[in-house]
């Protein structure tokens, strides 16, 4: 079989690249709010339709899934700012930390037990630590940059 010689200036090997961005850095920023607020907004709903449990929506329920929207998406805002300048391993434990105190949360708002509340929390946030840690193990170095 015969091939192609490679021409002057041809790439001959097959490193990956990137692909290309095609939206702005704008663009990026906006999705980035919309996705806090988005999931916040869902979160507040969830928080407040386990608080009534079936019963009639009142002023104080929909208060608290609005404080209970607006604390989340900070939250999650702040996590995702500051979770990727750190190392893999503290990486994995602010989203475990913030995914069980999260689940936790609306877990305790269905009249749960503390302790169980809290042994599921736990439960939770050891999954997604163990989950996170595997994958920023295997796709980052030691200083927590991308493996190409």
């Amino acid at each position: 079989m015969a091939h192609a010689a490679p021409k002057p200036g041809m790439r001959t090997t097959t490193a990956r690249t990137r692909t290309p961005d095609v939206f702005s850095e704008r663009t990026h920023q906006a999705a980035q709010w919309t996705t806090a607020v988005g999931l916040g907004l869902v979160y507040g709903y969830w928080a407040a339709a386990n608080n009534r449990s079936g019963g009639p929506i009142t002023g104080w329920n929909l208060l608290l899934g609005f404080a209970s929207a607006f604390v989340f998406a900070a939250l999650y805002m702040g996590v995702r700012a500051l979770a990727s300048r750190v190392r893999r391993e503290l990486h994995a434990l602010l989203w475990a930390a913030f995914s069980g105190c999260a689940f936790g949360f609306l877990y305790s708002q269905t009249d749960a037990a503390v302790l169980r509340s809290a042994g599921m929390s736990l439960a939770i946030a050891a999954a997604v630590f163990a989950t996170l840690f595997f994958r920023y193990y295997t796709h980052e170095d030691a200083a927590g940059h991308r493996i190409r």
